[in-house]
């Protein structure tokens, strides 16, 4: 008797088809459907937890039953191999759902004040009792301040991690690699003190008569701070990912190092280091503790960066979320839901550019 014509429990076996048999999608469906009944009657019924203590409970009962049906049907090999896949989508599904639920929570509780009056006003002159008001001045200043201290980061970043990759070697270089993770690490509010006492109480009196001055461009230099350190890392490791035969190649054509740095390895690197910058941005967009020691917040519109107090999105949400109006919280969650949006759209908007780019091509 040949191989093929053996009877194995469980296998049908052909010259032209070898497959197990397979769990039925009913089955499996009913494993979940029983899990989830059972879980709710023993959590519920018992009076010990809410629904979030049931789809957990769930999940371990139906790992477990899925394991035990499967191992009869499809074997111990193939149930364990069902059992870690769901698994991972269990995790996977346990992960995006915080996420599914912040953005729905800021959808839901957000769309209250998406109206002309909060994305074309100010709250200069709006008491407490007024349900109007808007956060224009608050989006003007994350743009300005933002926007600065990426004009600021990002060539320092991305030239800081060109050395660290292509020319530095030494005791210096890994100096600064020591301090750049040191600093990835260092508290929004330490960046906002260090400026406060640097810029604000001895460089901004040389310009304004003795005075100490807060300012927008303050503030976009803590964030400058808190952003560096994230482009150098994500820069970094982005260039040391570029194939080393990809610089030889140039190497050996008679390019020089600063054009194939240019030329070859920049571009090669670009979605990953916007992906590195974009995630700067969003962590100093979100910034509240530098803004608030630095540039001191205002109700009113500051189009001037270096002169006078100016407001952010992520300062105007903390200060509404904390107010005694009535109407506060709805302009609270509608500008944490414009901060959202902004980040998305510059991001978007930054990954369309570096797929477009000439020297990505």
């Amino acid at each position: 008797m040949s191989l093929l014509d053996r009877e194995v429990p469980g296998v049908v076996m052909t010259p032209d088809n070898i497959r197990t048999k397979e769990l039925p999608l009913a089955v499996n469906l009913g494993v979940a459907a029983g899990a989830v009944v059972l879980a709710a009657a023993v959590v519920l019924g018992a009076g010990i937890g809410n629904w979030v203590l049931v789809a957990f409970v769930g999940v371990v009962l139906y790992l477990v039953g899925i394991n035990i049906v499967a191992g009869r049907i499809e074997g111990k090999r193939a149930a364990r191999n069902r059992t870690m896949k769901s698994l991972i989508y269990a995790a996977c599904i346990l992960a995006v759902l915080p996420l599914a639920s912040v953005v729905w929570t800021l959808v839901s509780k957000g769309y209250e004040r998406l109206d002309a009056n909060f994305f074309g006003t100010s709250m200069n002159n709006i008491s407490a009792r007024d349900p109007n008001g808007g956060a224009y001045h608050a989006i003007i200043g994350t743009l300005e301040q933002v926007g600065i201290a990426a004009l600021l980061a990002v060539p320092l970043g991305v030239l800081g991690a060109i050395y660290l990759v292509e020319y530095g070697r030494g005791r210096f270089a890994n100096t600064v690699r020591f301090f750049v993770d040191v600093m990835t690490g260092i508290p929004s509010i330490v960046a906002g003190l260090f400026i406060l006492s640097f810029w604000v109480l001895i460089v901004s009196p040389w310009f304004n008569d003795g005075q100490p001055r807060y300012s927008g461009f303050a503030a976009a230099l803590a964030l400058t701070v808190l952003m560096l350190p994230t482009i150098v890392r994500s820069t970094e490791e982005m260039l040391r990912l570029v194939p080393g035969p990809l610089r030889e190649g140039s190497y050996a054509l008679g390019v020089p190092q600063w054009k194939t740095i240019l030329k070859v390895v920049l571009p090669t690197a670009l979605p990953g280091i916007v992906t590195g910058v974009m995630l700067a941005i969003a962590r100093a967009a979100g910034e509240t503790a530098p803004v608030l020691l630095v540039a001191g917040g205002a109700a009113a519109i500051n189009y001037d960066p270096f002169a006078g107090n100016q407001q952010s999105l992520a300062l105007f949400v903390y200060q509404q979320a904390g107010d005694a109006s009535r109407y506060a919280p709805a302009r609270a969650w509608t500008a944490a839901l414009t901060l959202v949006a902004l980040v998305l759209i510059l991001t978007i908007a930054a990954k369309l550019l570096a797929r477009r780019n000439k020297l990505s091509r």
